[in-house]
């Protein structure tokens, strides 16, 4: 219950930082989500609410970017580039690697929350293949071997 008063007062915040404007939904939609590292339907309700948006609009948003989740994630970002040269050189053996290591299947958060992997496609950074992004830092040429490694730096 502290929780869901603690996370209701820091939504209320991002609103009035935006002004309760309709125009900046996106935005606010983006802090949640950087709070939060995804979107609670509770906030989402509290937007609808005191922006005077429909929830249908939200979801619609929520939805659409990939830069937003309805389901909670990690609060590292593991993204595997799956372009062509990182496909070729490797990428799905890398996937594999650090699904093993981490224990979740691509597209999923550990359970401590603390990394969600994916994949992409190709991040223009073709001459570094194979690419892992983790949380925007690119990682080239990695390996099955040492894609785990690079997550030494993020084990905080």
């Amino acid at each position: 219950m502290e929780n869901q008063v603690a996370q209701a007062a820091r939504v209320q915040e991002i609103i009035q930082k935006w002004n309760k404007r309709r125009d900046l939904i996106i935005e606010m939609l983006h802090d949640v989500q950087s709070e939060f590292n995804y979107l609670p339907l509770p906030a989402l309700d509290q937007i609808s609410h005191e922006v005077g948006v429909p929830h249908s609009t939200l979801y619609g948003l929520a939805t659409f970017y990939n830069a937003f989740s309805l389901t909670p994630r990690g609060k590292h970002q593991i993204c595997v580039c799956m372009g062509t040269p990182c496909h070729a050189l490797g990428a799905p053996r890398i996937v594999e690697a650090l699904e093993r290591h981490l224990k979740v299947k691509c597209g999923g958060t550990t359970e401590d929350l603390k990394y969600t992997l994916e994949i992409s496609g190709c991040v223009g950074t073709c001459g570094l293949a194979p690419i892992v992004i983790v949380d925007g830092e690119l990682h080239g040429f990695v390996t099955p071997v040492n894609a785990p490694k690079v997550l030494d730096k993020y084990s905080d």
